[in-house]
């Protein structure tokens, strides 16, 4: 059993639409310490190259639970701007169908969790990495 106190957090997204990373995808990290508290901000940060995020603080002792918001929309506008410089862009109803994604989820001390996020223009899932 782990000593620590606090639990850490990390994540990467990747774009299921092109089996690559999502680049430059802001990410804030909230945190709260029990079911009827307040959500407090507590890191921001964006994807790197690689769709990682690996710079988000430690959390504070007593958060019970953590939320991670993901603005997609400026990636899906950046994407589709991109696309149709092409000769053969694809046709998609909206850029983004999610705005932003927001993923809550429970943390004991002590562990670390990686919740990776798995996007693409009209759908999205989550899983708890290691």
């Amino acid at each position: 059993m782990s000593t620590e106190t606090t639990a850490s957090v990390s994540t990467h997204i990747l774009d299921t639409s092109v089996g690559r990373p999502a680049e430059g995808v802001p990410v804030e990290l909230s945190v709260r310490s029990g079911s009827d508290a307040e959500w407090s901000a507590h890191g921001v940060s964006k994807t790197d190259a690689d769709g990682r995020v690996k710079d988000l603080p430690a959390l504070p002792e007593g958060t019970t639970h953590v939320r991670l918001d993901f603005r997609t929309e400026p990636y899906f506008d950046t994407k589709q701007a991109a696309e149709a410089q092409q000769d053969a862009p694809r046709v998609r109803d909206s850029a983004a169908f999610f705005p932003e994604v927001a993923i809550t989820f429970a943390v004991a001390p002590g562990e670390h969790y990686h919740v990776p996020l798995l996007l693409n223009p009209f759908g999205y899932s989550v899983y708890r990495g290691s």
